[in-house]
């Protein structure tokens, strides 16, 4: 793939009122060449490009600023979302950020633990990090030999490689927003 900057290297060199020859003498090259690079039909060498930006007086940053600016995004559809529903509880995936080294991917859901269910283990952790925020509802959270009241509103983030789980303790369900990471339910 070409990147394509000689439209700039052009804007600025007519904007400074000087000719495609008179950049190439200063730079040091070919009038031909300028002509090639302004129409994006080559892309010049780093020293040669330094040469043309020094004599134009560009920052190179101005000519790279829009360089990968498109990252990938990956949309998840309310009506699209994956569903698991384990003992009592139903996770939505909210995300597909898993990257090919997944320990810098983050996997978030919408967490729905009917009365009386719990989400989690009590007999183990898991590597990573974890981040739930309760949006309706509440629970216990318990952690190792800890145990905290969560209500609407309430966040809590930890070290998850300790046994943790969170109880509905009301009559209605729980409802929370739940960001892991690395991976570790929705693994595709």
């Amino acid at each position: 793939m070409l990147y394509e900057f000689g439209e700039k290297i052009r804007h600025v060199r007519e904007k400074k009122q000087m000719t495609m020859k008179e950049l190439a003498e200063k730079a040091a090259v070919s009038e031909s060449l300028i002509s090639q690079i302004e129409r994006n039909k080559v892309s010049p060498a780093i020293d040669t490009l330094l040469k043309i930006l020094d004599v134009l007086n560009i920052d190179i940053e101005y000519i790279f600023n829009d360089f990968k600016k498109t990252k990938t995004v990956h949309l998840v559809r309310r009506e699209e979302r994956d569903k698991i529903l384990m003992q009592n509880v139903t996770y939505e995936r909210l995300s597909k950020t898993i990257e090919k080294d997944r320990q810098h991917g983050i996997e978030a859901y919408y967490l729905i633990i009917n009365p009386g269910g719990t989400s989690g283990s009590n007999e183990y952790g898991h590597k990573g990090k974890e981040l739930g925020i309760i949006i309706e509802g509440e629970g216990d959270f318990t952690i190792g030999n800890h145990k905290y009241s969560l209500k609407s509103g309430d966040s809590i983030s930890f070290i998850s490689d300790v046994p943790h789980s969170l109880k509905n303790t009301q009559d209605i369900p729980l409802k929370a927003y739940w960001i892991i990471t690395p991976p570790k339910m929705f693994l595709s």
